[in-house]
């Protein structure tokens, strides 16, 4: 995180930053301190979410066993259904309010709710319904994401606006690393792990992570209430409001807000980030039954490998940022979100099941079956756990399986197509808004996000159960290229609030 510490260190996320007009003041200061633990929020909220994404399915397998993969995707989908019921809450509280309240609040929701989810195997039924529960709280606690977006678009310059942007997002990527990476070193806990009788706790490596990003929530928590402060500025950069402990200061720069939102531009750009957003959910949700069906992993290998994978997907993520903010500084922000979608098409293009090499299949009742043989000594220890494509899928017995080097390349398409485009979309979307308070708007926005990250697993959940990767990747496709197509014909109206007004020029 050192390379984020100093604005006006010469480094490729940040070298921009020198171009603010601020003055290295105590405003100055504080508004990057301030900023930096936006940043810093960003990171505890994705470490948050992904330190326990992989190893959903086999926890909820564990707990329940009448779960099903259909049930899964509500479970993944609860996390984004609080988070889109929240954020517009939280962004209307933060418009009126000092920021440090919604973030503390929501915060602490998030800390209490990973305690919930390590204690949902004690309940001695219905345990799937408080995974979803637990889930839909956390998610609840990351609606604060409007807030953090909000902070850092208000409280920058149009010339720092697009590298603060991808500061956040390098942070967020950095957090996807170290997420799916701590659940990964964690599974070697095992799923029996060691019990804490003291408090009726089983740590194992489906509750540690949990806790783990329980802690992370105290530490977030502090820094929210010690080293926030409230700042605002124009899109030149000079300050228009700065609340210190209640004592307020306000500039007159009402020739920078005077003018109307672009509302097509706000809908279109609502749009195309519930798009990124539902791909990306589908990708998410998808990977660790996808390549428990194909590749016959057991479900500590799928956390494991997928943990791996999307560690490795962050460190592609970082480099992207570093590429996005010097190439958007060239050619702009829209051809690069235009660009990010051509790639992110790719990406589930390529995913699309072909040639006559099939998954095993995993009979019901028979631990292990497969197309041809049949092993007459099964593991008698008990702990044998039968892997492959389930047969109730009925498509596992005439779809071709997904090769592992498909993945493996899906996985890099993607992981190049959807950190750009996601950059772009909301450094977009606050230079549209221009100087006006974004708090409201940037809940809508997360809201929308919110509500393809509820669907999307839902949807790819039963496409994929019922009717197998060859639909559900088609679907996406289509779905891919509509955003293209939009992008296309409304690129016009995707400007900055002040170019708009002929305030700036391009």
């Amino acid at each position: 995180m050192s390379q984020f510490m100093d604005p006006e260190e010469n480094t490729p996320l940040l070298n921009g930053d020198s171009d603010s007009i601020d003055t290295r003041d105590d405003d100055y200061k504080s508004r990057w301190r301030s900023i930096r633990v936006m940043y810093f929020t960003m990171f505890l909220s994705s470490v948050g979410f992904t330190i326990v994404i992989t190893s959903l399915w086999p926890y909820l397998q564990k707990i329940d066993d009448g779960a099903t993969a259909g049930f899964l995707g509500w479970v993944v989908a609860a996390y984004s259904l609080g988070q889109m019921l929240a954020s517009p809450l939280f962004g209307f509280w933060s418009n009126h309010r000092p920021r440090r309240e919604p973030l503390a609040c929501s915060i602490f929701i998030n800390l209490a709710a990973n305690v919930y989810y390590a204690y949902v195997y004690l309940p001695t039924s219905e345990n799937k319904y408080h995974m979803l529960a637990a889930r839909a709280l956390i998610g609840f606690g990351a609606g604060n994401v409007a807030v953090v977006r909000s902070y850092v678009a208000g409280a920058t310059s149009l010339k720092e606006r697009t590298g603060a942007m991808a500061n956040m997002s390098a942070c967020q990527a950095l957090g996807f690393i170290l997420g799916p990476a701590l659940q990964a070193a964690l599974s070697f806990i095992g799923e029996k792990g060691l019990s804490v009788n003291l408090i009726d706790l089983q740590l194992n490596m489906y509750t540690a992570p949990a806790l783990l990003a329980a802690l992370f929530a105290v530490v977030n928590v502090l820094l929210v209430l010690f080293l926030l402060r409230e700042h605002h500025v124009d899109d030149h950069g000079r300050h228009t409001r700065t609340i210190n402990y209640g004592s307020e200061e306000r500039l007159d720069v009402s020739q920078e807000t005077d003018g109307d939102i672009d509302q097509i531009a706000v809908v279109t750009s609502n749009i195309l980030f519930f798009i990124i957003m539902f791909i990306f959910a589908v990708f998410e949700t998808i990977a660790t039954p996808l390549s428990m069906d194909m590749f016959s992993w057991t479900r500590k290998d799928a956390v494991l490998y997928n943990g791996i994978i999307l560690s490795c997907i962050g460190f592609e993520s970082i480099l992207v940022f570093l590429v996005v903010k010097v190439v958007s500084q060239r050619i702009g922000d829209r051809p690069v979100l235009l660009g990010g979608l051509i790639i992110i098409f790719c990406g589930f293009f390529v995913l699309l099941p072909w040639g006559d090499h099939y998954p095993q299949i995993r009979w019901a009742d028979v631990r292990n079956v497969t197309h041809k043989t049949f092993d007459p000594n099964p593991a008698s220890n008990g702990s044998f756990e039968p892997t492959g494509c389930p047969a109730e899928q009925t498509w596992c017995q005439y779809t071709p399986a997904v090769h592992l080097a498909q993945f493996i390349a899906a996985d890099v398409l993607i992981g190049v197509g959807y950190p750009a485009c996601n950059v772009m979309s909301y450094t977009l979307y606050s230079k549209i808004l221009g100087s006006k308070p974004q708090g409201v708007y940037m809940g809508w926005l997360t809201a929308a996000g919110s509500g393809a990250r509820t669907l999307g697993p839902v949807f790819v959940s039963q496409v994929y159960t019922n009717l197998g990767p060859r639909w559900a990747f088609s679907l996406v496709c289509g779905a891919v290229l509509g955003a293209v197509l939009l992008l296309v014909a409304l690129y016009h109206k995707l400007i900055a609030f002040s170019l708009r007004y002929g305030r700036i020029r391009e």
